[in-house]
């Protein structure tokens, strides 16, 4: 089984060293444009796997919609040259923030 940081060293690894051919070197070939065009319709596709009843992969839709949207998002910030470190340091200083903002006022207007 792949965990998170496997897959962004995969990605990684494959941005570092091309492996002609693959879809990953053909992203980054492409560049950033297209990695955030990939971005958003996997992002979009995930909304749709979780409001869509008549899912053409059952259950699993919003599973393997998911996983399309965490490997993009690798791909976007090797790109970009985020680690994944930074991404896990981010979540972790955000730990126990949200019950302290749990009384704050509704924002009414943007």
């Amino acid at each position: 089984m792949q965990n998170l940081d496997e897959l962004y060293e995969m990605v990684l690894d494959r941005k570092n060293n091309p492996k002609k051919g693959s879809y990953t070197d053909y992203l980054f070939t492409k560049g950033l444009d297209k990695i955030l065009k990939k971005v958003g319709e996997e992002a979009t596709e995930v909304i749709v796997a979780s409001k869509n009843p008549d899912k053409p992969r059952g259950d699993d839709e919003l599973v393997y919609e998911s996983a399309d949207l965490l490997y993009h998002l690798c791909v976007l910030w090797a790109q970009q040259g985020v680690s994944f470190d930074q991404i896990k340091k981010e979540l972790a200083k955000r730990e126990g923030l949200m019950s302290q903002f749990k009384d704050r006022p509704e924002i009414k207007d943007l």
